[in-house]
């Protein structure tokens, strides 16, 4: 199972910090991933981390203003959103394998 959380509302320029808890397998032997999806487009891969060496990858949309991280101890994925733009709104997804969490509302307006 997969329980998002950290969303919300924020002011462009703002920041979240989203967070995804894992139950029933361990983050550290699974590719994570956040996805997100606006109203009316597709849903698209945000960030992704490695179950090896924790190595990530972003989508070119976040690059240098996402950060992917986790921590094995509380079994927990996290996306550290920065500088937000109102076009990152949207529903953002934990996702591992074909394992989906409920999807956390980031709304960025001012």
């Amino acid at each position: 199972q997969l329980v998002e959380s950290g969303g919300g509302w924020v002011q462009p320029g703002g920041s979240l910090r989203l967070s995804c808890a894992a139950s029933g397998f361990t983050v550290s032997s699974y590719y994570m991933k956040w996805y997100r999806q606006a109203p009316g487009k597709e849903r698209e891969l945000v960030a992704g981390i490695v179950y090896n060496y924790g190595r990530t990858n972003y989508g070119e949309s976040v690059k240098g203003r996402f950060t992917i991280s986790r921590d094995n101890a509380k079994n927990t994925v996290y996306l550290q959103m920065n500088n937000l733009e109102p076009e990152d709104t949207a529903v953002y997804y934990c996702n591992a394998r074909d394992l989906w969490g409920q999807g956390t509302q980031v709304t960025v307006s001012s």
